[in-house]
């Protein structure tokens, strides 16, 4: 069943919600998703819509951890520098990696605009700052997204940086003109309700109890009915639960929070003139302006849960060291959720085996590459299409258990402080230079106006007549005793 319809979407009213009630009924389905987050909902709409009957399967309810706590960030790449990456794949495959990663932009692109989807706030442009000055490796990352893997960019120059972002904090920049940013709280939940219409099942509150992999027809067992499918999608990043824990222990899990500030009226826009996402290339910082006078930031990463209302007072913190002119802003909305982040730093997709299929491991992977994921899995099982094998070389990984988390939150703690110490080491040296060259315009112009000055010459005497005889040291008298007083 696919939907054509440019219609806005419906805005999930009483009638969506009894639509994604609770399994209590068995039920056979060609494709069954297990999470309902990005991920899986970009399975179930992409897959309903070439015909298959697809049913979601999620224990809370549609978005309710890291899909439905996003800044809303959507541009190409992954976590894995793309030196690493071709070191790892090749440079063909690389780039055919990063071509994938922007069709799953595109089709969130698609979604938000064609359906019309409300609330969705798109807005183009996404921005990447250091916080050390670092000319010649932006030089280096310009030349190989421009040259190896076709992606218009733009390299910012501090000047041009600051302009944009009055703080002294970053440097140099690369602008992706084509990336974007939407509201990722509304896309989750409107890209449920696209997945519905175009036919896929959506039940909440279902956990998955077991699950028998054997035989062509996989059985799942839920609470309250089983479910039959000939082919299982695991969707559910660290919250698969016992039946998948296996699966859950190759991903670090890893929170981030964020929060809103209050309304800052033209505060706001003499800190900040740039529309789109921020993001520092040390993953400390990550903003945008929202609503017009409100500023959205997400909080340093952290391996542990916590109520998301405990950082505000970080956010706010942050916020103020980066814009000190900004003071003391009110945080009044928080937000949060936990991601599943792998070992060598690239998604979990693929077929686990015949007819079991993953889409995990997005911690900061972004929204992109959870469409992708979604995509790839759904063409790979109605269509053959076996490009989910260029993610094979990024196998399954223990993440350590809780020796993983503590190890992580402790290179998490030490990678920020060693940005913040190369940070202020950069503004240390960019400040000693500008004395420099202040110093060396000052000694500059001494030197012109001492050059100004005719210097004075004595006229030389003329020919023949004695040169004057240069002033001796006048002699001491002798004392009474005939002795020299030295």
């Amino acid at each position: 069943m696919s939907d054509n319809s440019t219609s806005p979407i419906d805005d999930g009213g009483h009638a969506a919600a009894n639509e994604r009630s609770r399994l209590s009924f068995d039920l056979d389905a060609d494709i069954c998703v297990v999470g309902a987050g990005v991920a899986g909902l970009t399975v179930a709409l992409y897959a309903a819509r070439q015909g298959a009957s697809v049913a979601v399967l999620e224990g809370r309810h549609v978005g309710w951890n890291a899909s439905g706590s996003l800044l809303g960030t959507v541009m190409p790449g992954f976590p894995l520098p793309l030196p690493d990456l071709i070191e790892r794949v090749g440079l063909e495959d690389a780039r055919e990696l990063w071509a994938l990663s922007w069709a799953g932009a595109e089709f969130i692109r698609a979604n938000a605009t064609e359906a019309q989807m409300p609330g969705i706030g798109l807005r183009e442009g996404v921005l990447e700052v250091s916080n050390v000055d670092t000319g010649e490796a932006q030089v280096r990352k310009l030349q190989m997204l421009g040259e190896d893997f076709d992606t218009e960019v733009e390299g910012w120059q501090v000047e041009r940086v600051r302009a944009a972002l009055k703080t002294d904090r970053y440097f140099h920049g690369v602008h992706f003109p084509h990336a974007f940013q939407i509201d990722g709280r509304n896309y989750v939940g409107a890209l449920a309700r696209l997945a519905r219409r175009a036919g896929a099942r959506i039940f909440e509150d279902t956990p998955v109890v077991s699950i028998d992999f054997s035989g062509v027809r996989k059985r799942i067992v839920t609470p309250s009915a089983r479910l039959r499918a000939t082919h299982i999608v695991l969707a559910g990043n660290i919250h698969l639960g016992a039946p998948l824990r296996r699966l859950s222990d190759t991903l670090l899990p890893v929170w981030r929070y964020g929060g809103i500030t209050a309304p800052l009226g033209s505060r706001l826009t003499e800190a900040i003139d740039f529309a789109g996402s921020v993001i520092d290339s040390d993953g400390i910082d990550h903003f945008r302006i929202v609503d017009g006078d409100r500023l959205m930031w997400a909080s340093p990463e952290t391996t542990w849960a916590a109520r998301p209302q405990r950082f505000a007072g970080a956010v706010q913190r942050r916020i103020r060291t980066v814009f000190p002119q900004l003071d003391r802003v009110e945080v009044t909305e928080t937000f949060g959720g936990a991601t599943g982040q792998t070992v060598h730093g690239m998604p979990q997709v693929g077929q686990l085996r015949r007819g079991l299929w993953v889409a995990s491991g997005f911690g900061q992977q972004g929204l992109n590459t959870s469409a992708m994921a979604g995509q790839l899995i759904a063409s790979g099982i109605l269509a053959g299409d076996d490009r989910w094998r260029l993610f094979s070389p990024f196998e399954l990984v223990w993440a350590g258990g809780t020796t993983g988390r503590v190890a992580g939150h402790l290179i998490g703690m030490w990678g920020r402080t060693s940005a913040a110490a190369a940070g202020a080491l950069a503004r240390y040296r960019e400040g000693a230079r500008v004395k420099e060259r202040i110093r060396e315009a000052r000694v500059a112009e001494a030197n012109r106006q001492a050059g100004t000055r005719p210097p004075v010459r004595r006229r030389p005497p003329p020919p023949g007549e004695p040169r004057p005889l240069r002033p001796q040291p006048p002699v001491e008298a002798p004392d009474r005793n005939g002795t020299q007083d030295f």
